[in-house]
């Protein structure tokens, strides 16, 4: 009786995690269900806004909490202001750290997605002369 209790637990414990592929996956798939114009707060539903504890693999290895946006950021140029979104969907290299290259970003402007992707991100920091990094 012991063990099945300890198993549901583990079970229900583990539920609870997702390892880093799964994430990355999972943020992938749902960059497929946006479309340009959608209001901020369905891109979030859509994309999600937990915070998982993600670990390595089976070997319970943690590696951290991943928040979903991985992070945000506010950019403001001469005449607009952009809202951008980063979630994390690559894995680049085996180093333990997320880095910019595996994120992709989701810009809004006023509240509504106008696009993802760096090349997009690139084109609107330059389009709107915004100060950037």
């Amino acid at each position: 009786m012991k063990r099945i209790f300890i198993l549901l637990v583990s079970v229900l414990f583990l539920s609870a995690c997702a390892t880093l592929p799964e994430l990355r996956v999972r943020n992938r798939e749902s960059l497929t269900r946006l479309s340009v114009g959608m209001a901020k707060d369905e891109v979030l539903k859509i994309m999600g806004t937990k915070t998982t504890k993600a670990y390595r693999g089976w070997d319970g290895g943690f590696v951290d909490v991943i928040n979903n946006p991985y992070r945000s950021e506010v950019l403001q140029g001469k005449d607009k202001t952009l809202e951008v979104l980063y979630y994390y969907t690559d894995k680049k290299k085996a180093d333990d750290a997320i880095t910019d290259d595996e994120l992709t970003p989701l810009v809004f402007d006023n509240g509504k997605l106008i696009g993802w992707g760096w090349s997009f991100l690139q084109e609107n920091i330059q389009k709107y002369e915004i100060r950037w990094r």
